[in-house]
């Protein structure tokens, strides 16, 4: 049964409802399935299993917050060695996943698309109900497998400390 969280974030001045269980730190990151354009379906943690990959969340690439945060990402991405892997996981279409990233110019970060099942944001604890779209968030999963860095962004609006997540990142390198 999947456990059902109401009273914990706001969209605005209201509650909705989140689906999922939150993870933690030292967790054993959930496996899920996502896809790219085509909708051909990956499983990101087993395609780079024993690197470092960053996950973050994000409500819909077409807003401004996910914009910067996917751009951003990318540009940091461009800065690390191939240990470290990042994906953006919208519910956005793949099709239109492909068509931000092409008109953005992203190419480091890889984009996944968690429309179909809804698996990632049900398996982390942040499928907003009421919008069938992502809490915005970001883990760090370690080269075995296990968490090592969770933030629940408290409002859709706001931005991850990029530096504190990158630092973290090559922390989990060993």
């Amino acid at each position: 049964m999947t456990t059902i969280r109401d009273n914990v974030f706001k969209l605005g001045d209201n509650f909705v409802t989140l689906i999922g269980d939150e993870v933690k730190v030292g967790d054993a990151a959930p496996e899920f399935t996502s896809v790219i354009a085509g909708w051909a379906k990956v499983n990101p943690l087993q395609d780079d299993k024993g690197k470092v990959i960053i996950l973050s969340a994000v409500p819909s690439l077409d807003t401004d917050v996910c914009d910067r945060e996917t751009r951003r990402f990318n540009e940091e991405a461009s800065k690390l060695g191939d240990d470290i892997v990042i994906y953006t996981i919208s519910c956005d279409f793949p099709m239109a996943q492909k068509r931000w990233c092409g008109a953005a110019g992203v190419e480091r970060v890889k984009v996944v698309s968690d429309v179909l099942d809804a698996e990632f944001g049900i398996k982390y604890g942040i499928l907003i109900k009421e919008r069938r779209y992502l809490r915005r968030s970001v883990f760090i999963v370690g080269r075995d497998g296990k968490l090592t860095y969770v933030n629940y962004l408290p409002a859709l609006g706001d931005e991850p400390n990029y530096d504190e997540v990158i630092a973290e990142a090559k922390k989990a390198l060993g």
